[in-house]
């Protein structure tokens, strides 16, 4: 199969009523209503595993990440319900995004946490994963698998959008349902007591993701000058250029809903094919031909296992 579902999700904990004080619940009703219709579009389109693309997770200099843990969990802190998810990690699909970056000539690198072998590690979740989850496939029974991967803010616009074909690719020669998820939240200055002060640029880039995610040219983002979106303190251009080189042509986006009840901005949007052959990313190269053949690079700080060992130290 190949892609079936892409989306750009925030991450902000006003997102989910359970996290929720009352005096949050009166905030942010625009994000949690385009949540929950994130949530049913996801579903309607049966996906069987979920790419997430976070910026709060690892931050690898000059590398994309890939985790290739065999679960994923995590909790957010402090909240009046529990908030929390334990997903299995799609371990293939893992190994083969990353071999196809890497085939592609892109910088990246696998990894992992606790135990030694990665089939029994166990990564945290942080909460630019939980979020997006907690509506999209990480309450299922059971939840889907999950592959979590970084940006690498040092890298270019077009070294992003190269990636989210990678996922496209990886995703068309998985013979699954796949779903790519954008975690993302906008502007971070928009208001002079929230933690990174107020910069009238986070407006103006705010506002350009709206035109462009409302009008669907998300291909204008390559056009943004990194001057204004460090600016902004947006947090949502490098995830969202990956979801550009994921669906690209033959896909349709429909922006759901957008507010900044706070300092930073949340936009919800869903894309779906409009073909059953959609382009994207996996349209640049055969889906079923290996990703490159033999990958001699540095996977990084994991290494594929060859065989099942018995782990010297386990995760719990």
């Amino acid at each position: 199969m190949a892609l079936v579902f892409a989306a750009i999700a925030p991450h902000g904990g006003l997102a989910v009523a359970e996290a929720c004080t009352p005096d949050e619940m009166r905030i942010a009703h625009s994000t949690r209503a385009g949540m929950e219709e994130l949530g049913r579009a996801f579903a309607a389109t049966r996906p069987e595993v979920v790419v997430v693309a976070t910026p709060h997770n690892v931050h690898i200099s000059g590398a994309f990440a890939v985790v290739v843990a065999a679960r994923v969990t995590g909790s957010l802190d402090g909240t009046p319900q529990p908030v929390e998810l334990d997903v299995p990690g799609d371990v293939q699909l893992a190994w083969n995004l990353l071999e196809t970056l890497i085939a592609d000539g892109l910088p990246a690198v696998g990894v992992s946490f606790g135990s030694n072998d990665p089939s029994t590690a166990v990564a945290p979740m942080d909460w630019g994963v939980l979020i997006p989850l907690w509506f999209m496939g990480g309450r299922q029974k059971p939840p889907l698998p999950l592959v979590v991967m970084a940006p690498a803010r040092d890298l270019s616009a077009a070294d992003h959008v190269r990636a989210g074909a990678a996922v496209a690719t990886a995703a068309a020669a998985s013979g699954r349902r796949v779903a790519f998820i954008a975690s993302a939240d906008h502007g971070h200055a928009h208001r002079a007591d929230g933690p990174y002060g107020y910069h009238l640029n986070a407006r103006v880039y705010d506002d350009l993701v709206v035109d462009l995610v409302g009008g669907d040219k998300l291909a204008g983002l390559v056009d943004i000058p990194v001057s204004l979106v460090e600016e902004a303190k947006a947090d949502s251009w490098w995830q969202m250029l990956m979801l550009l080189g994921a669906t690209g042509e033959g896909w349709r986006g429909r922006l759901i809903s957008y507010e900044a009840p706070t300092y930073f901005g949340m936009l919800t949007a869903a894309y779906l094919p409009s073909s059953p052959h959609p382009g994207g990313g996996a349209s640049r190269r055969d889906p079923t031909s290996p990703p490159g053949g033999e990958v001699k690079t540095n996977l990084g700080t994991s290494s594929r296992p060859r065989k099942r060992t018995r782990p010297r130290t386990r995760a719990r």
